[in-house]
């Protein structure tokens, strides 16, 4: 299980990370404007359905609301992760 991973922000490389036994799994984003856009989460396949990309989705909500951004979901399971976790709809802004 997930429990034991932990979510990391690499700004330099523009991704929340989190190492798993089987990879890097990644959400990676643009931070630009005083707006977080989630651009793509990547889980290594043997790491799937053990909520990985969910609490790299999670960090990146929290940290947007802790610093006072908004929250651009163009990738498709963050956007459908927002949408699950209405608790973030203060930060969340739909891709025009």
């Amino acid at each position: 299980m997930a429990e034991a991973i932990e979510v990391v922000d690499n700004e330099a490389e523009g991704r929340f990370e989190a190492r798993t036994p089987a990879g890097l799994a990644e959400l990676t984003y643009d931070r630009r404007e005083g707006k977080l856009f989630l651009l793509h989460t990547g889980v290594p396949h043997e790491a799937e359905g053990q909520g990985i990309a969910g609490r790299l989705v999670h960090a990146a909500l929290e940290q947007a609301r802790e610093r006072g951004h908004k929250v651009v979901p163009y990738c498709s399971f963050a956007r459908a992760y927002a949408a699950r976790h209405t608790e973030f709809a203060d930060v969340v802004q739909d891709p025009e």
